[in-house]
């Protein structure tokens, strides 16, 4: 289960056993240590790298400048003094002035802070700037094409749409309440934004909450981001429908696709023949609370789920790839008679091919040392790993890199699957 939903489930249930308090806090600690929002040390006023004669380098810029005839004339003339070259730029309108976007290609000796430099003697404000790749070359109608193509294809792609859409951000997904009003708060129809953080209604109740503390969002990014929040709502339910069938090393036959809410049912029937410590280990908890995780974990909302059925349509193993803000977690729950036959390893595999086809730097697991199933599985993977204690916690953090083999991911989650 995601440390967000640990955090809440204490909040609500505060008579908990001391060992709850422990592992919520001991998850905070740890959460405080990773999570970081300050600007990368690329962005404006970081060095270029070492230069290359007769190299370029591309550079994504924004600012600020004054909405009057000859602003926008004069700052390209600025970087043109530089021997920059601008490549594409994009508007976008503000109650006073405008924010333009460029993308430029520039001497690859020119360091970031020399263009800034220009930008501010021509009138430029409250700069911004970050090295580009290739990718940024796409223009931006097509890449919110793109995006909403892989959003209408699948559900779990709109946390990742988002980001890709806005660049380095945090995204949470805040469940609807139990009972009452279907959004916290009073949050408009039409979402909310105030400089660095938009909140959006989610489609099937509930809030998405996006932040990105080293730039301030614009009206315009807003619209694109409510337009895709929008789109997810009017396609309902949706999750790819490649499958495959696996032998496993005994002989039986087993089957791998992707889950959502729709097997809340049979995932309730997998917890009841599922033994109390294999419960225990899998959710860190009172057994009895086992069921209440459910919903929240199969909504594609929250990130990718992979079932495992056998031949006769049992489900019989669960794998959860979990959005958790900036991080991405993995988890598995796999039913006692199942267990030490491989099913665990090959749902473990292919959560990380999705995390790294949906461009994760990492994956970690949140687990107890005594589950050596678990710790097993994820020195298994073959890829360096990070481990840290807190208060009988185990949290493995696997860093994601070439090494990992993508068979199968493709067709059980890609927005492209059939």
């Amino acid at each position: 289960m995601t440390r967000e939903v640990t955090e809440v489930t204490h909040l609500e249930d505060g008579g908990r056993a001391g060992r709850r308090q422990r592992l919520s806090a001991a998850f905070r600690a740890w959460r405080t240590r990773r999570h970081e929002h300050a600007p990368p040390t690329v962005d404006t006023g970081s060095p270029a790298p070492e230069p290359v004669p007769g190299a370029n380098t591309l550079w994504r810029m924004r600012t600020t400048v004054k909405d009057e005839p000859g602003s926008l004339a004069a700052l390209c003339t600025a970087l043109a003094v530089q021997r920059v070259d601008i490549l594409s730029l994009q508007t976008h309108p503000l109650a006073e002035g405008t924010v333009d976007e460029f993308l430029l290609r520039a001497p690859g000796e020119l360091s970031a802070s020399a263009i800034t430099t220009a930008v501010r003697s021509a009138g430029g404000s409250d700069t911004w700037i970050e090295r580009a790749d290739a990718h940024d070359l796409v223009d931006a109608p097509t890449r919110v094409l793109g995006l909403a193509a892989r959003t209408a294809l699948d559900a779990a792609e709109l946390p990742l749409a988002l980001r890709q859409l806005l660049g380095r951000c945090t995204i949470r997904s805040q469940p609807a309440p139990a009972g009452g009003d279907r959004v916290p708060g009073s949050l408009p129809v039409e979402g909310a934004l105030d400089d660095t953080v938009m909140r959006l209604r989610a489609p099937e109740g509930g809030v998405i909450t996006v932040e990105r503390p080293y730039l301030p969002f614009t009206p315009t990014e807003f619209a694109r981001a409510r337009a895709l929040v929008e789109l997810d709502a009017r396609l309902g339910p949706r999750v790819p429908r490649g499958r495959d069938v696996l032998t496993l090393a005994e002989g039986s036959d087993i089957t791998v696709r992707r889950a959502d809410t729709r097997d809340l049912q049979a995932a309730r029937a997998m917890h009841e023949r599922c033994s109390a410590r294999t419960l225990k280990l899998r959710y860190h908890g009172p057994v009895g609370d086992a069921d209440r995780y459910l919903n929240h974990l199969l909504s594609p909302r929250f990130g990718r789920t992979l079932a495992v059925q056998t031949a006769s349509g049992r489900l019989v193993g669960l794998g959860h790839l979990l959005w958790d803000g900036d991080e991405t977690e993995v988890a598995l729950l796999v039913e006692d008679a199942w267990q030490r036959r491989g099913v665990g390893a090959e749902l473990l595999g292919r959560l990380v091919a999705l995390a790294r086809e949906a461009g994760c730097a990492s994956v970690y697991a949140v687990t107890q040392a005594s589950n050596t199933g678990m710790v097993a599985a994820m020195r298994g993977l073959g890829l360096p790993l990070d481990y840290q204690v807190e208060e009988g916690t185990l949290v493995i953090t696997a860093r994601l890199d070439e090494s990992v083999l993508t068979t199968g991911a493709e067709e059980l989650g890609s927005a492209s699957a059939p």
